[in-house]
């Protein structure tokens, strides 16, 4: 398994911080922020150093009804060679449902969302997880994910569930301890019991992160300095076994270097202050569950270099063959994904078009959600379209919220860009004439396009009323 080290998030707006600290062994960059063929100036400088880079994906959706989308893979795996990674990660998630599986409307989460623990969405999963890895160039290893509700009628704790996705996949594993946290803080979920069950063997390397809990909530926000009990979480799993790497995560509210360096200095900290517990209790041996294997050196470093996973028998092995899988309860995952994929679209619709909140499913927690989707998805508008706020000003965040109550995203964030100022712009908005003038050849520019004019929006206006009923 390759020896990682310590790392931290590569992001933009950090690109020159995280170039100057010292003892950054690698970086993860978020996949979907990368072209293959164009990778920014600052990776290209990191590789040329020897640092690591791993492709990080959030938009796959492994846990949703509908198999892989080829395309999103083979994009990966494009980038995964790129970089030179040693693995790819994604994860455990649904980050869209609906469609011709359900014959319901396709909607994006625009999130990471929980997947179900029960049997069906295991077999579904163990099922997607084969398709990506019979896809991908590289070892594939999968996240634990952070959620502020949780389903009803599941089937098994989340150790368990992790654990028996990796018996049938040989799957790696990207733990959160600070998704363990957040699942503890909103789901009364023990940190301790899952990591007491899952297969450490298999872990892949850890990620640490901040957040900040509201009303009684976490939210794994990667916008604050990581705290003491997400820490603890990572000292017990230290204590259990020798991580292949951790990594820092930080996404917003960036703080200047030293304060990342800071945070970095306390993660080695706690790495060193679990290895006497975990000597003891491997009795000066190896680390528990772990199996050591040499360093690859930099120059033999390519794309599937230092990929071998040792997780006991059966398992797949990198270029290994691939285990039988158990049986699903139909013979095949048809059903299962059926069932699956209208639980799902149940729940996002809830969650992005305001219909009824399903049943066993806690409403004020689901509302919680509901609020922190829309508001992300303002975040994200608002990054991918910067000059939206700048036509909008103060307006722009409770004119978006506005617009996403009744409106689900169907396609990606530049989508919803283009969509909302198209719906300002038929509603005759902003009432600022040169605002909207700006707005409107912003939204030619690139739509390719003109706005629709008073006859249209007269004729969309009655048909959206008329559907309404």
């Amino acid at each position: 398994m390759t020896e990682l080290g310590i790392g931290i998030g590569w992001r933009p707006e950090i690109a020159e911080a995280v170039e100057g600290l010292s003892g950054v062994d690698w970086v993860e960059v978020v996949a979907e922020n990368l072209c293959a063929g164009h990778l920014p100036a600052s990776l290209t400088r990191l590789r040329e150093r020897g640092v690591t880079v791993v492709p990080h994906g959030v938009s796959l959706g492994l846990g949703g009804a509908d198999r892989p989308d080829p395309a999103r893979l083979a994009a990966l795996g494009e980038k995964a060679v790129a970089l030179g990674a040693p693995l790819v990660t994604e994860h455990i998630a649904f980050v869209r449902a609906g469609g011709p599986l359900t014959a319901t409307p396709r909607l994006e989460a625009g999130h990471l969302l929980p997947v179900p623990r029960t049997r069906d969405a295991l077999d579904v999963l163990v099922e997607n997880v084969r398709i990506a890895q019979d896809a991908l160039p590289v070892p594939l290893a999968l996240e634990n994910i952070a959620a502020l509700l949780a389903w009803p009628g599941e089937e098994m704790s989340e150790g368990r569930f992790l654990a028996e996705l990796v018996e049938r996949t040989g799957v790696r594993l990207l733990v959160d301890v600070a998704n363990l946290h957040t699942n503890h803080v909103n789901r009364g979920e023990d940190p301790a019991r899952a990591l007491s069950e899952l297969p450490v063997e298999a872990i892949a390397y850890v990620h640490v992160a901040g957040g900040v809990e509201r009303d009684g909530v976490w939210h794994d926000t990667h916008a604050h300095p990581v705290p003491e009990a997400v820490l603890d979480v990572l000292a017990d799993l230290a204590s259990r076994v020798s991580p292949p790497g951790i990594l820092l995560e930080r996404d917003d509210d960036f703080p200047p270097a030293a304060e990342l360096a800071g945070e970095l200095g306390r993660i080695r900290e706690t790495l060193t202050d679990a290895a006497p517990r975990r000597d003891a209790a491997s009795g000066g041996g190896a680390p528990r569950g772990r199996a050591v294997l040499p360093r690859p050196a930099p120059a033999e470093r390519g794309p599937a270099a230092g990929t071998a996973l040792l997780i006991g028998a059966g398992a797949r092995v990198s270029g290994g063959p691939m285990p039988a899988a158990p049986a699903s309860r139909d013979g095949d995952s048809g059903g299962a994904r059926q069932r699956l994929g209208l639980a799902q679209a149940s729940l996002l619709s809830a969650l992005v078009a305001g219909t009824p909140v399903p049943e066993g499913f806690d409403s004020r927690r689901l509302g919680v959600q509901s609020r922190a989707l829309a508001a992300k998805r303002a975040g994200v508008v608002a990054k991918v379209a910067p000059e939206l706020p700048e036509i909008l000003g103060t307006d722009f965040r409770r004119a978006f919220l506005g617009y996403a109550r009744s409106r689900p995203m169907t396609g990606g964030y530049r989508r919803d860009a283009l969509d909302f100022a198209a719906h300002l712009l038929v509603a005759g908005r902003p009432e600022d004439p040169a605002a909207r003038q700006r707005l409107t050849r912003w939204w030619e520019d690139r739509s390719g396009s003109r706005p629709p004019g008073r006859a249209t929006r007269l004729v969309r206006a009655a048909r959206h009323a008329l559907v309404g009923r």
